[in-house]
């Protein structure tokens, strides 16, 4: 299972630590976390995945496998900026949006346009987007209802 993490590339001390369990939750389950391999959400989301022994993509935005976050195992270089969202979107069973701005919206539409499932945490109040209030609940909606199970 793939599980895409979007969100704000600057966030504050909640933010992270949110992000942070989100990733060791997806870590400890044994998926794989994809997200755009910079900072902020994305950053954290990949260190609680390392924390617990789980395996990290960033898809990343620029032309350099050094723009990731030290954190992420493949760094996958696009040159594509914002576009790279569909490629998140695309490979991603599902999606967990954790706070975010313009851009994690556009991940949101992508990924409801997809027919993924796609979790909220403190992010957009969108139709589609199942809510969540714990990383916990969320890893376990993405897992969940991305396998056809009713939740």
């Amino acid at each position: 299972m793939q599980i895409g993490v979007i969100g704000a590339s600057r966030c504050n001390a909640e933010i992270e630590q949110l992000a942070s369990a989100v990733g060791r939750e997806i870590g400890s389950r044994g998926a794989v976390l994809i997200c755009g391999g910079l900072g902020g959400v994305m950053e954290f989301a990949a260190k609680g995945a390392k924390e617990a022994g789980g395996f990290t993509i960033g898809i990343l935005p620029g032309t350099s496998k050094e723009e990731a976050n030290g954190y992420i195992d493949i760094p996958i270089v696009t040159g594509l900026g914002h576009a790279r969202n569909v490629i998140i979107a695309h490979s991603s069973d599902s999606i967990i949006a954790i706070s975010g701005e313009h851009g994690t919206l556009s991940e949101i539409a992508i990924g409801l346009k997809l027919k993924k499932t796609v979790i909220g945490l403190n992010t957009w109040d969108i139709e589609g987007v199942i809510r969540a209030k714990t990383a916990g609940e969320a890893v376990e909606k993405a897992i969940t209802v991305s396998k056809g199970r009713d939740i």
